[in-house]
């Protein structure tokens, strides 16, 4: 498997060879060869992600051309442009509404058109024909093409709640965890709109004994909000002074409805409204599933009271027991069980069907893009649909697969064994990390152009993608480039072995691991009746086996300090905690952790010298290259004067970014001594 990773690597930079391939082989992670996907003017450089047989993905914009932190994309109707929301993060005012013009030159594909926005998510054509975009508190239309396009915005909706709430017990809450809001136009004007939760199962301290309050009432989070416009069929700009206009709760129980989708039919009786459901976390990585629910006027659809099918939360067990919600899980007739599961952890943020004419196989067919780190995710799958837009359900087992995994598929389970679901076919199946060839895949918004063409964003890797026919045969996917066991534990001694570094996992397994982090995503290892020291190696080797969570000697490239952290467009982890501005100490307890990762490895730190070109070339033992390192980034020197490579000296194995895959653990990486002063 390895030799197919080096033969791919290879002919990238064959295929580059004579255009500055230093210069331009890479975007946003992804390695561009002379390969393209589509037909001029719309060929763009073909990625080697793993897609369907005829299908095929060309880049049309990184992070080069000045994307952030794309969230969504729309055609502007009768024009070969589009509008693309770029939250730019999670700052409060950095979000733009972008231009994209696929025409022209490359790195210059994107201009500005309003800037400064709360949390810009979702975009829409309207019944007008025109644009509408939202931020976490208002829905609004405008004008992109005018030469002033934020003169042109007509707010429709506002006061939505947003990013800052205040719970019905009073509680402030600085930073809701689910603020965005996804929208949706059905044929009749009518806007529905995403109210998100403000928390993952709105948990409290102690015995939970009363319903989520924010859930109940008239104006309830984690549900869809109904707007019904003028006979018109059009909402009118709000002036100064008018008061939004009344909502209806046209469906609640549902924790982040980040992908709807409308059938075509839609309002017409029996067709189909659908949500795509960010179920609730939990530590197990195959559980919950996510949810397809069939969204009805005025059903519940479980949360924070039931996940999966039918599996109650045990937090609100004497809720369960007594009172409105006795038995809501199971007896209940306002609680509607999900449509289909989905793969857990996958985390649904976009969705259509297709309706397009380039792709016949597709016609009619629902897409779901998956943007979930963890295997089940970074995928885009296509359903069989009814006659009225519902995915066609399968008997049990149903499999969905699992990237880089010794099981590669798995049945849908709940706790009370194997679930009936809805088949799929994956038209994008393999995206996971690759050195030197491409990212992990984070698609967020799906759009259809007026070609028929499949464009969809990715925030993470800072991408437009447009997926087109593709006349050659489908390539061998490629393997996964992950952590050996044998790494990882050698790893594990030398943090074991040290004193000092012993010190600092104990204290970060119990005061950040522990107190934050166990319950959301994972258990890290953590099992009852465990040692201290059992504890310890198991969030160690836990952490050590997570695909770029941690670089040792490297804490500024890891993911798991982006994360906790909320550096460039992440999130800070735990949502909504904001501990570093909270919580006494929390800061050093940071601090702490970098310490742990920057001095796992035994050795001398050191630091790429800066001056000359950007980028420091590294080798392997028998001189071949294995990529670039920037100036001012720090390594471990394990030996300074190389025993077998005179004038070099080597260091530790770098990240994964500077990784140009052709090379192993085994040839050791190697850079010129006089590139290196001491820290």
């Amino acid at each position: 498997m390895r030799g197919r990773i080096l033969a791919a690597v290879a002919t990238l930079l064959l295929g580059a060879a004579g255009s500055h391939a230093d210069e331009t082989a890479i975007r946003s992670g992804y390695a561009l060869s002379s390969a393209s996907c589509g037909d001029a003017p719309l060929a763009f450089p073909r990625l080697q992600i793993d897609m369907k047989a005829g299908l095929c993905a060309g880049l049309v914009a990184s992070r080069d051309d000045g994307l952030k932190f794309p969230r969504s994309i729309v055609q502007i109707p009768g024009k070969p442009l589009f509008v693309v929301a770029d939250m730019g993060g999670w700052g409060h005012e950095d979000g733009r509404l972008l231009i994209l013009d696929p025409a022209a030159p490359a790195g210059q594909r994107i201009r500005e058109a309003v800037t400064r926005l709360s949390y810009p998510f979702g975009l829409a054509v309207g019944p007008d024909g025109k644009l509408y975009a939202s931020t976490d508190t208002t829905i609004f239309r405008f004008d992109p093409l005018a030469a002033n396009p934020r003169a042109t915005i007509e707010t429709i909706i506002r006061d939505l709640p947003g990013r800052k709430l205040t719970l019905p017990d009073g509680t402030r809450i600085p930073e809701s965890a689910h603020p965005l809001k996804a929208f949706a136009f059905d044929r009749a004007g009518r806007l529905f709109v995403n109210i998100g939760s403000h928390s993952d199962n709105c948990l409290s301290p102690g015995p939970i004994t009363k319903p989520c309050a924010v859930a109940e009432g008239a104006s309830p989070l984690a549900s869809i909000w109904l707007f019904t416009p003028p006979a018109s069929g059009v909402f009118p700009a709000l002036k100064n002074g008018d008061t939004t206009p009344p909502h209806e709760v046209f469906a609640r129980g549902l924790r982040n409805s980040m992908a709807l989708a409308l059938h075509p039919q839609f309002p017409d009786p029996g067709s189909a409204f659908l949500q795509g459901e960010n179920a609730r976390d939990l530590q197990d990585v195959f559980a919950p599933n996510e949810e397809l629910n069939a969204v009805a006027k005025g059903g519940h659809y479980g949360w924070p009271y039931c996940y999966d099918l039918a599996t109650p939360s045990p937090e609100f067990k004497r809720v369960l027991q007594s009172g409105a919600y006795k038995n809501f899980c199971n007896t209940s007739a306002l609680y509607r069980q999900p449509w289909s599961l989905l793969p857990p952890h996958g985390a649904p943020l976009g969705m259509l069907y297709y309706t397009g004419e380039r792709f016949a196989d597709l016609k009619g067919r629902l897409l779901v893009g998956l943007h979930g780190y963890r295997p089940t995710g970074s995928r885009l799958l296509a359903y069989e649909v009814d006659e009225h837009g519902f995915p066609k359900l399968s008997p049990a087992p149903v499999r969905y697969h699992v990237s880089c995994a010794a099981e590669p598929t798995r049945a849908f389970q709940t706790a009370t064994g194997p679930a009936p679901a809805a088949a799929f076919d994956e038209l994008i199946s393999g995206w996971h990390r690759v050195n030197g060839i491409r990212p992990q895949g984070a698609p967020v918004g799906i759009t259809m152009s007026d070609d028929g063409a499949i464009w969809l964003v990715e925030d993470k890797n800072q991408t437009v993608i447009r997926i087109d026919r593709a006349d050659t045969a489908a390539a061998d996917p490629l393997p996964c480039d992950t952590r050996s066991n044998a790494l990882i534990e050698r790893l594990a001694a030398f943090v074991e072995s040290d004193g000092a570094s012993s010190t600092r996992l104990t204290t970060v397994r119990k005061n950040l691991i522990e107190k934050h982090c166990i319950g959301c995503h994972s258990d890290f290892g953590l099992k009852a009746g465990q040692s201290e020291l059992d504890k310890d190696r198991a969030v160690l080797r836990f952490m050590l086996a997570q695909d770029g969570w941690v670089t040792p000697g490297d804490p500024d490239s890891g993911r798991l300090r982006q994360r906790l952290r909320g550096l460039g467009a992440e999130r800070p982890m735990p949502p909504g905690a904001n501990l570093i501005n909270t919580e006494p100490g929390y800061t050093k307890l940071l601090d702490l952790a970098d310490a742990l990762v920057a001095r796992m490895v035994p050795g001398t730190r050191m630091r790429v010298k800066p001056g000359g070109p950007p980028h420091r070339k590294f080798f392997a033992a028998d001189g071949r290259e294995c990529g670039d390192i920037p100036f001012g980034k720090v390594v471990v020197v394990t030996e300074r004067s190389a025993v077998n490579k005179p004038g070099f000296s080597r260091f530790f194995r770098p990240a994964d970014t500077y990784l140009n895959g052709t090379c192993t653990d085994d040839n050791g990486y190697y850079i010129q001594q006089q590139f290196l002063v001491p820290l």
